[in-house]
């Protein structure tokens, strides 16, 4: 069932399940799959139950069978569902040594591994990793290579090579992986690392937030009184006052320079 949760999800991902088009869906879900393993195959698509086509190496090979099978022969197999068409084939290897990749979209920062395997989970040894002909490093009693995070320069073919059981020394078919980018809402292309921030409002209201005195400023204001008229009783020059107001925090004096000014 995890299987075929994860083959749906792989078809959902690329838009094919709300299509009608006929998908092949294998368990357990990798690729190739091996003949060793339980494999089995399940036709998905329009149609009724019971009207399956199956083809096997391009050969009409089980006409209006079911839609669900168990494989039992290596080949290469899709299926056809009237009104949906033919599924993508999905081959089942028995080779001595065969390079696996998971059957699920591959999205950049993910990580996936390949596993390399021998005949009827025969051990394998000595194995090296190649990519496009070039070798990837070897691995002493090592069957599987982790590609983490993912990039788009990963995509291309990958092979394998070891020595099964102790008498035969194998290269695997290439299979290819294809790394797709990751997209955000409305198939926005971005980075895995990114976090996505909500669109910006061009056209809110522009506010002008109100600005708070910061921590730590000093505020001066320098205050001069009206002076008494001259020749009235009692009249005496007064002497300018200067008035404080502090909010805690770093000193600033007149003089020092600012965005302060005395206030006559």
């Amino acid at each position: 069932m995890a299987g075929r949760v994860t083959l749906l999800l792989w078809a959902q991902t690329f838009g094919l399940a709300g299509a009608q088009t006929t998908q092949l869906l294998v368990e357990p879900p990798w690729r190739p799959a091996v003949l060793w393993d339980p494999v089995t195959l399940t036709c998905q698509g329009s149609g009724t139950t019971g009207a399956t086509t199956w083809y096997k190496d391009r050969q009409l090979w089980w006409p209006e069978g079911p839609d669900r099978l168990t494989v039992t022969e290596k080949g290469t197999y899709t299926c056809d569902r009237p009104g949906s068409g033919h599924s993508p084939s999905v081959r089942v290897s028995d080779d001595w040594l065969v390079l696996q990749v998971p059957v699920r979209a591959l999205l950049e920062g993910d990580t996936v591994t390949l596993r390399c395997r021998g005949w009827r989970n025969y051990r394998v040894t000595e194995v090296s990793f190649y990519r496009e002909g070039k070798e990837l490093g070897g691995l002493r009693d090592g069957t599987e290579l982790s590609l983490s995070p993912l990039q788009l320069s990963h995509s291309g073919r990958y092979r394998c090579k070891g020595r099964v059981g102790s008498w035969r020394r194998e290269e695997s078919a290439p299979v290819t992986v294809t790394v797709h980018v990751r997209e955000g809402p409305g198939g926005v292309p971005v980075s895995p690392n990114a976090t996505l921030r909500p669109p910006r409002c061009r056209r809110c209201p522009r506010r002008t937030p109100a600005v708070p005195p910061e921590a730590g400023e000093v505020l001066y204001t320098q205050v001069v009184p009206t002076a008494r008229a001259a020749g009235s009783p009692g009249a005496t020059p007064e002497v300018p006052q200067v008035t404080y107001a502090e909010l805690p925090g770093p000193r600033w004096h007149p003089g020092d320079g600012g965005d302060y000014e005395n206030v006559l």
